[in-house]
């Protein structure tokens, strides 16, 4: 394991390049079913194939994770933060990946398969299951609004380890 006060510089640029991702990402799904408007059917199929890039980077960016020790958090942080943010670090990978497996499942049992840039094509069930497509649009939707607040939550805990701490922690991710 590679050790260092900062992250790593690929550990930094899976941070902000997927946060930039996962905000659009979200943002576009906010968009789509607020909307009946002739762009949607574009936007959803970019943000189909744009999911499937997610669960890509991801798995590699957990890759990356498990392969560098990460900067210690500050010594004189409480032990219920420390586990706290332990906790919600791995429950946004867990949520990261959830997202993608929902919304393919939810094309999927809804017979529609997802085209990748052209590239590829990714399979529908052969039989549309109206009940488990309805299952998984919803937990696609319930795992959207998680992600949503662990965000806040993730940004807020940043804000105030600058702010409020004045320690490095937000230093050692730019």
């Amino acid at each position: 394991m590679i050790s260092s006060d900062r992250f790593s510089l690929s550990m930094r640029l899976f941070h902000w390049g997927m946060a930039a991702l996962v905000l659009s990402m979200l943002a576009a799904g906010l968009l789509m079913v607020t909307s009946l408007q002739p762009w949607q059917l574009t936007l959803l199929t970019i943000h189909k194939a744009f999911g499937v890039v997610a669960i890509l980077l991801v798995t590699a960016r957990l890759i990356n994770r498990l392969r560098h020790k990460l900067p210690a958090l500050p010594h004189d942080l409480a032990d219920w933060q420390k586990t706290v943010a332990k906790v919600s670090h791995w429950l946004l990978y867990f949520l990261l990946f959830a997202m993608p497996v929902s919304g393919y499942l939810m094309q999927y049992f809804a017979g529609r398969p997802i085209d990748i840039f052209g590239l590829l094509r990714l399979p529908a069930a052969l039989q549309v299951d109206i009940h488990l497509y309805a299952l998984f649009r919803e937990l696609h939707s319930l795992l959207a609004l998680a992600l949503i607040g662990m965000i806040a939550l993730h940004v807020g805990a940043a804000m105030h380890h600058h702010f409020v701490r004045k320690d490095d922690v937000l230093k050692s991710m730019l």
